[in-house]
């Protein structure tokens, strides 16, 4: 049998605008709060949104329905976006990083390698479109906090800057390989290599 669509059903829903940032849920956990009748119970969402090509953002939102409390934090990471500075698929620099109770390093590595983190380090590096790197998570196993170490850990990532004398210099240069004396004359006092 052929499916019938009823246009009356989808009168409600708005399109769906088409998806530019990838988006992975973190955690949704049941928080309450004590108030004079007893507890009042609500969710916590944390979202990471990401395109894949340097940007990223986490998100946090709390209501009484879990969809809603994903919607606020998709919203909310969607507001909280950074630009990640990706040298040739890895960061560019080596960062330690303390937020809170959590600890983290993330160290440049060699294509191929992938991303060796885990947890919320990989989530947030897979959707911020490192492709290698190699990331240790110290301290708390605190979902949240270790997410903001992360965060807080790529907006110390500065891209690494060419001198213009490297830029405009087109002659080659060979290197002297480390262990070789330099040519005489050059180098020590005296003139003469021993």
């Amino acid at each position: 049998m052929a499916k019938t669509t009823h246009p009356e059903r989808h009168r409600d829903k708005r399109p769906r605008e088409p998806q530019e940032f990838g988006e992975t849920t973190l955690s949704v956990d049941r928080v309450t709060r004590v108030v004079k009748g007893g507890r009042r119970l609500r969710f916590r969402a944390v979202v990471v949104v990401g395109d894949k090509k340097g940007r990223v953002g986490l998100g946090t939102g709390k209501a009484n329905e879990v969809r809603s409390a994903v919607d606020k934090a998709s919203k909310d990471a969607k507001r909280h976006m950074i630009r990640v500075p990706l040298v040739r698929g890895t960061i560019p620099h080596e960062v330690n990083v303390k937020f809170k109770a959590a600890r983290i390093r993330l160290l440049p590595a060699a294509g191929g390698t992938g991303i060796i983190a885990g947890g919320a380090a990989r989530v947030i590096l897979d959707h911020a479109g490192v492709e290698n790197v190699l990331g240790k998570r110290f301290g708390t196993n605190n979902k949240l906090v270790n997410a903001q170490a992360v965060m807080k850990a790529l907006t110390f990532l500065r891209q690494p800057r060419v001198s213009p004398n490297l830029q405009n210099s087109k002659k080659e240069q060979s290197p002297v390989p480390k262990g070789v004396p330099p040519p005489s004359g050059e180098g020590r006092e005296g003139g003469e290599v021993v």
